[in-house]
């Protein structure tokens, strides 16, 4: 394997952990921001308020985009297990 295989393989996991990542975090940024707006609107400056609206958000993106995100991670690892034969020579 050459240095440069590894930096290409190296630079796909770090694309598909951003991809599988990324729905769930906007999710949550999201969420908070709009808690964040109406806790400033209301004056509740109450510090677990945030935390129910996040979780059942984020959890309907994960039942949302779940399948999106397994079919993204199978393919990749099926494409990195296919090409090990041409990474030993």
């Amino acid at each position: 394997m050459t240095p440069e295989t590894v930096m290409a393989i190296a630079q796909r996991a770090l694309e598909i952990t951003l991809l599988l990542s990324a729905p769930l975090l906007l999710t949550a940024l999201v969420t908070g921001l709009l808690v964040s707006a109406f806790q400033a609107a209301t004056q509740i400056n109450e510090m677990t308020l945030s935390f129910i609206p996040k979780l059942l958000a984020v959890s309907l993106a994960l039942v949302v985009a779940g399948p999106w995100m397994l079919k993204q991670l199978v393919s990749y690892t099926h494409e990195l297990i296919a090409s090990i034969p041409g990474l030993i020579n």
